[in-house]
């Protein structure tokens, strides 16, 4: 047998092994989930209604004990009998659903670079679209939480021998070279506190569309995972809306329709919004957002037009959005699955009722339906961005406050110590706070500390003795103490000077010293 036969053959009897695991989760899990899933619901329900009637801290670690549980559970679930979700096989732009997810991080990505060499982008692929989001989701956020403070995450996609291949890489931390064939198992994983649930959904999902998984990995400098999916572009292209088993009841109006098939509703929009329903509860625990309850609130909007309502509920969303800094790339992935979902169950309702609906009626529905979605976006960005621009301007504020602070001595007199570097934007803040701060304490001496200032630019130094002059214009005298060798050797070469403008002390401590016992003295009666 030749080299690369071998290479083959070993190969393909490590991918049927691998298979051949996820076959015996599967068997577990279905015992797994519906012996235990059901009773360990029915506590968590007893347990909500006993918080209810008081506080108590044990009740609260209860039930996150029994959330995570069945976390795992559902994702053991998924992972084991993944066909379990009602997905059809639809072609779609993997390069596409990449950069979407990629702006799901945004929040994370300060310290990373991400480089992106995404090639052959008209290529489509065939699968459960929703399933790869899920997986290269997790792909990528395991990439980036490697990484410890700056680093790099690589991604490429091309096209080789009618395979797409996919590669993600990053500068992280590292997998030990013996774990490296333990990937992909249920429960095993790299992280202290991971159930290795993710990677094993990631390799399940790649083997039930016939591609194939490699991981390289060197300890302290990174992991590589090259993902080939076989393009399959002989499968049928189903990418339109289809026909769901809905309840209809006679003469039902579109309201009625949603409400009575409202758990239906949940459960495809969930499915659509595949990388946003792992962060449910996440988000609920955060802004005490509850992202199901506000879809339906959000539907019934829509279908009644009700426009005030919307839109009020928009600015409502987007400051608490805002004010927990909740990442926004979720909420517009929720919306658009909110939206599609929405036509889906309209699509439904017009078949259960037979209605040949006329063009120009599906035109009107779509122009109505989709104005008040936008519209319903429009309101929650505006409100969103109103609120981050209010709170930045509070911080900008409190930065200049904190970066001019003039700090009373008594009645009379204060100091200002300016630390750092001064630029035109400083000097500014300077110049209007150190001015009013004299007409509403009327100072009448100011002690100003230079320091812990660097050489200033000769612009700068011309406005800090026009500032000198404005206080000595107020009434109010100006001392300065402080001044270093480099700054008094730049004034000399640049002609400038403080003298009639100002006293001059060499520290602080001096000038405190000198001004309080001139004061005293100016008080002991004669």
């Amino acid at each position: 047998m030749k080299v690369d036969e071998k290479v083959q053959v070993e190969t393909a009897e490590k991918d049927t092994h691998h298979l051949s695991q996820l076959a015996s989760v599967g068997q577990m899990a279905a015992g797994i989930a519906h012996e235990v899933r059901n009773p360990l619901t029915a506590v968590k329900g007893f347990l909500q209604l006993l918080e209810e009637n008081g506080s108590n801290e044990y009740i609260a670690i209860a039930q996150s004990e029994l959330d995570n549980a069945l976390v795992t559970l559902n994702n053991l679930l998924q992972v084991s009998k993944p066909d379990l979700e009602d997905e059809e096989f639809q072609s779609f732009n993997l390069t596409v659903e990449l950069e979407s997810i990629l702006n799901l991080f945004q929040d994370k990505l300060y310290d990373i670079t991400v480089k992106t060499d995404f090639k052959n982008t008209d290529m489509l692929v065939t699968g459960k679209k929703n399933q790869f989001k899920k997986a290269f989701f997790n792909l990528i956020k395991n990439a980036i939480e490697s990484i410890e403070g700056v680093g790099e995450l690589s991604l490429t996609h091309s096209l080789e021998n009618n395979d797409v291949i996919v590669t993600i890489e990053d500068t992280g931390i590292g997998i030990p070279k013996e774990k490296l064939t333990l990937l992909g198992t249920p429960f095993f994983s790299t992280k202290d506190h991971g159930t290795g649930m993710g990677l094993t959904q990631v390799f399940s999902v790649i083997y039930q569309h016939g591609g194939k998984i490699t991981v390289d990995s060197i300890v302290g400098k990174g992991t590589k995972f090259t993902i080939r999916i076989p393009r399959l572009v002989n499968l049928v292209n189903n990418r339109g809306v289809k026909k769901l088993s809905l309840t209809y009841s006679d003469h039902a109006t579109l309201k009625d329709y949603f409400i009575e098939n409202q758990k239906d509703f949940e459960a495809k929009l969930l499915d659509e919004a595949i990388n946003v329903r792992d962060k449910i509860e996440e988000i609920h625990k955060i802004g005490n957002i509850n992202l199901l309850t506000n879809a339906n609130k959000l539907v019934m909007f829509l279908v009644e037009e009700r426009e005030h309502e919307l839109t009020s509920f928009a600015k409502h969303e987007g400051i608490a959005w805002a004010k927990h800094s909740l990442t926004l790339a979720f909420k517009l992935e929720w919306v658009q699955a909110i939206r599609r979902t929405v036509w889906l169950f309209l699509y439904n309702y017009d078949v259960d009722r037979n209605s040949e609906t006329v063009i120009e009626e599906f035109y009107n529905t779509e122009k109505k339906v989709n104005e008040l979605v936008d519209k319903f976006l429009t309101a929650f960005f505006i409100s969103y961005t109103k609120y981050k621009d209010e709170l930045l301007d509070t911080q900008r504020k409190l930065v200049e406050n904190l970066s001019v602070p003039i700090i009373p001595i008594n009645r009379s007199i204060c100091i200002l110590p300016l630390i750092g570097f001064i630029d035109y934007l400083r000097i500014g803040t300077i110049q209007e706070k150190v001015l009013s701060e004299i007409e509403n304490q009327r100072i009448q001496t100011l002690i100003m500390d230079l320091s812990g200032v660097p050489p200033m630019d000769r612009n700068i130094m011309q406005r800090l003795l026009a500032i000198i002059d404005g206080i000595a214009m107020m009434g109010c005298k100006t001392i300065l103490t402080g001044l270093r060798a480099e700054i008094v050797n730049s004034m000399i070469s640049n002609g400038d000077g403080f003298y009639g403008r100002a006293e001059f002390k060499g520290t602080l401590q001096i000038a405190l010293n000198d001004v309080l016992f001139k004061e005293e003295l100016e008080n002991v009666p004669l």
